[in-house]
């Protein structure tokens, strides 16, 4: 009943909390995000409870600082057996490469496949007026492929972007590279504090080979329900 390209983002302030949305979606979510809120509250032991869900898992902490310190970084979160990691793409090249062998340093230690680590690009929450702010010479699309590009030089598996840009990242980067975008909305249902966003099925359309999809499911009235309309809408993407 679950698509593993659906991950639903467990965005929430406690354990508990989570734990009750997973077992609220039952068998229609096989796959899930863990990110900066719930790690911070609940660390490791949220990640050992969905392993024994038997559910897979990305873990979304978006790592950025000097090479070494995000190497090392990984390679301590690389044995919680999350099957997908994130770093920053504006890290650079270096930090990449070296996050790519930390990670698969460490699986191969362990005697287990590497978890996929992918890269963010920029923030689904950037608006066209935010990111001028920054001062880039790019619009934020030829920022997106850029970066795309340069975490595939660098080894990675994937990028996180907007469903928006996944096309053009999938010409640049070829078939097998995983594009990962939140920002992904069902129709009719709220933006909250995204800007560039597609419908589930748009997204595919698009490129990407995975979504992730928090408050419209998380913060509906049946969540395993709201899950299952997402799952159908994609069957056939």
């Amino acid at each position: 009943m679950s698509d593993d390209r659906l991950i639903v983002a467990l965005d929430f302030p406690t354990m508990d909390q989570a734990i009750a949305c997973v077992e609220e979606c039952g068998d229609a979510v096989s796959h899930y995000k863990v990110g900066m809120e719930l790690f911070y509250a609940a660390g490791a032991p949220m990640i050992t409870y969905l392993k024994e869900q038997g559910k897979h898992i990305f873990l979304d902490l978006k790592l950025q600082d000097i090479p070494n310190t995000v190497a090392h970084a990984l390679m301590v979160l690389s044995d919680l057996g999350a099957d997908m990691m994130n770093v920053h793409a504006v890290g650079g090249k270096k930090m990449m490469e070296e996050a790519v062998k930390a990670v698969r340093e460490a699986a191969a230690k362990a005697g287990r496949p590497a978890p996929k680590l992918i890269a963010v690009t920029i923030l689904t929450s950037m608006d066209d007026e935010q990111f001028g702010r920054l001062n880039y010479n790019n619009t934020i699309a030829e920022q997106v492929i850029a970066l795309a590009k340069l975490a595939k030089e660098a080894g990675m598996d994937g990028v996180v972007a907007s469903p928006r840009e996944a096309a053009g990242i999938r010409e640049a980067c070829g078939p097998d590279f995983l594009i990962v975008t939140p920002g992904v909305r069902p129709a009719g249902a709220s933006l909250d504090d995204q800007s560039r966003v597609a419908t589930p099925a748009g997204a595919f359309q698009n490129g990407s080979t995975h979504i992730v999809v928090g408050r419209p499911i998380t913060k509906a009235e049946d969540r395993k329900a709201a899950a299952e309309a997402i799952v159908k809408e994609i069957a056939n993407a």
